[in-house]
C-alpha cells in the first residue's frame, strides 16, 4: 500500500492532508500515535478513502478524493480549537480502478497496514459490496458509501447483524421510479417514450436500477423490451450486446454504465447501428463522454441522478468552498456525498473524544459506528455543514454535552435503520460542453414505485 498518488495536484494535497495532521506521515510508514502526538493533543485515527482514480470512472476520483479532504480539514481546523489538536490523522486515499477485487486489495491493506477504523468508499455499489463482504464487515470496519445507490446495499445479508456499511447516497429504488416518471412523460408530455431498452454494467450498480426503472415503468403501462448486461471490464467491442437491446426497435435506449463503457456504446450505436436516443444515469454524467463521443450527438440528451438541494445553506457554502479551494469550475453526481461522508466520520470521532477517549487503538469501526446516528439524526440541534465556523460550532456542540443532527451539502444524513438517507432525484442533460441540472424531485414527492 504506498501513500503515493500520481499527479502532482494529488500529491499537493496529499502533502496538505499530512501536514493537517501535525507531520504523523514519514517515509515508510505513520508513526506510533502516542510518540507523533503533542503532550496533551486528543487520539487521531486514520481516515481510509477508496476512490476510483483509474479504470472506467477515473474522471470522477479526483473530485471525491479532494470533496472528503474539504471536511478533514474543516473538521481537524475545528479540533485545534475545540480539543487542542487534530482528530484525524491522515487522510489516505486508494485507488479501487473501479474494479471490486482492486478496491478489496486496497481496503485489506488498509486495516491490515494502517489500522483504519473507517473507510469512506463506494464509487460503484459493486465495489462498495465486495469491499463490505470481503474486507470492512469481517474487519469490523465501519465503511461509508459517497457515491452508493444499489438497493441491494440496503439488504446486504452480510451487514444484517453487523450495522457497518452506511451512505451518504441515496438508494437507486428512486432513482429508477424517477427515471420511469420522466420516460413516462409525466414531468414533461413532449418527452414520453412507450417502447425503451436498457444496457447496462453487470454488477450491483446496474442490475439494480436496470430493474428499478424496468419494475416502475411497466407499472406505468410502458415496454421493456430487454435488459442487457455488459461486463464491469471495458470491452473492445458492444456491438453484440447493444444488437440485443436494438433489435425490437426501442424508442428509447437506457444506458446504466460509466464513462469509458458508455463511450464506447454511444459511438458503436451511432456509427454501427444509426442510433442515437438515449438517456442516461448517475453513473454517466461525465463531461468526458461530450469530448469523445461528441457535442452534436450528446447535446439535449437527458438523465438522472441522486441529487441535492441546491437552495440550502449547506450547499451553497459547500461548492463555493470547494471550487474555490481545489480550483474547479464544476463538480459531478456525489461530489456533495463524498463531503458529507468525510464529515459525518469526522463527527462521530469528535463526538467520541468529547466522550473522554485517550486511546486511538481502542477507537475502533463499532466504536465510531455507535456515534454515527447520533450526530446525524434528529432530535439534536440542526447545524448545516459546508462552513468552517459552523463546523466548529457542532465540535464545540459536543464537546459541550449537547446532541447535534448534521445537514449536509446532499440533503439530511439522517442514517435509517439500515443505514441509509433519503436525497431529493435531479433530471439533468448535456448542455454544449457542460452537463447543467434541468429538475429536482424533492424525495417527498417521489412515488414508492
Amino acid at each position: 500500500m504506498s501513500d503515493r498518488i500520481p499527479s502532482a495536484q494529488s500529491r499537493r494535497h496529499f502533502l496538505q492532508s499530512v501536514g493537517a495532521a501535525g507531520g504523523v506521515a514519514v517515509l515508510g510508514g505513520v508513526l506510533p500515535l502516542h510518540r507523533a502526538l503533542a503532550a496533551g493533543a486528543p487520539p487521531a485515527i486514520i481516515l481510509g478513502q477508496i476512490a476510483p482514480m483509474t479504470g472506467s470512472a477515473a474522471e470522477f476520483g479526483p473530485y471525491y478524493r479532494d470533496a472528503v479532504q474539504l471536511a478533514v480539514d474543516q473538521i481537524n481546523m475545528a479540533a485545534k480549537e475545540v480539543f487542542g489538536g487534530p482528530i484525524i490523522a491522515k487522510h489516505l486515499t486508494a485507488d479501487s480502478a473501479t474494479l471490486p477485487t482492486v478496491g478489496v486489495q486496497a481496503a485489506r491493506q488498509m486495516i491490515d497496514t494502517q489500522k483504519t477504523p473507517v473507510i469512506i468508499n463506494g464509487w460503484s455499489s459493486g465495489v462498495t459490496v465486495a469491499v463490505a463482504t470481503s474486507a470492512t464487515i469481517p474487519a469490523g470496519v465501519l465503511q461509508i458509501g459517497n457515491g452508493t445507490t444499489s438497493p441491494l446495499v440496503t439488504v446486504l445479508p452480510a451487514d444484517a447483524k453487523a450495522d457497518l456499511l452506511f451512505r451518504t447516497s441515496a438508494s437507486d429504488a428512486m432513482q429508477g421510479v424517477v427515471a420511469a416518471q420522466f420516460v413516462n412523460g409525466e414531468f414533461d408530455p413532449n418527452y414520453k417514450f412507450k417502447r425503451v431498452s436498457t444496457i447496462y454494467i453487470n454488477n450491483p450498480y446496474g442490475q439494480g436500477l436496470s430493474n428499478a426503472f424496468t419494475n416502475a415503468f411497466k407499472k406505468r403501462g410502458g415496454t421493456v423490451l430487454a435488459e442487457v448486461p455488459h461486463p464491469e471490464e471495458v470491452q473492445p467491442t458492444y456491438k453484440s450486446m447493444l444488437s440485443q437491446a436494438l433489435k425490437d426497435k426501442p424508442d428509447l435506449l437506457i444506458i446504466v454504465s460509466y464513462p469509458a463503457h458508455t463511450i464506447a456504446i454511444c459511438k458503436e450505436s451511432r456509427d454501427s447501428f444509426n442510433f442515437t436516443n438515449w438517456q442516461f444515469t448517475d453513473g454517466n454524467a461525465s463531461i468526458d463522454i461530450i469530448k469523445e463521443v461528441g457535442e452534436k450527438d450528446m447535446d439535449g440528451r437527458y438523465g438522472t441522478a441522486p441529487g441535492e438541494d441546491t437552495s440550502t445553506q449547506s450547499y451553497k457554502d459547500f461548492s463555493k468552498n470547494f471550487l474555490s479551494t481545489y480550483k474547479y469550475d464544476h463538480f459531478p453526481p456525489f461530489t456533495t456525498c463524498s463531503y458529507d461522508a468525510g464529515m459525518v466520520a469526522g463527527l462521530a470521532m469528535a463526538a467520541v473524544v468529547a466522550a473522554g477517549a485517550t486511546d486511538a487503538s481502542k477507537i475502533t469501526g463499532t466504536v465510531l459506528r455507535d456515534q454515527l446516528r447520533k450526530v446525524a439524526n434528529p432530535p439534536g440541534e440542526m447545524i448545516d455543514g459546508g462552513d468552517q465556523a459552523r463546523v466548529t460550532e457542532m465540535l464545540k456542540a459536543l464537546k459541550a454535552g449537547k446532541e447535534i443532527n448534521y445537514n449536509g451539502a446532499a440533503g439530511p444524513c439522517d442514517f435509517d435503520k439500515n443505514g441509509d438517507v433519503i436525497t431529493p432525484v435531479n433530471i439533468w442533460k448535456y448542455s454544449g460542453d457542460k452537463i447543467e441540472t434541468v429538475k429536482m424531485i424533492p424525495a417527498k414527492d417521489i412515488p414508492e414505485a
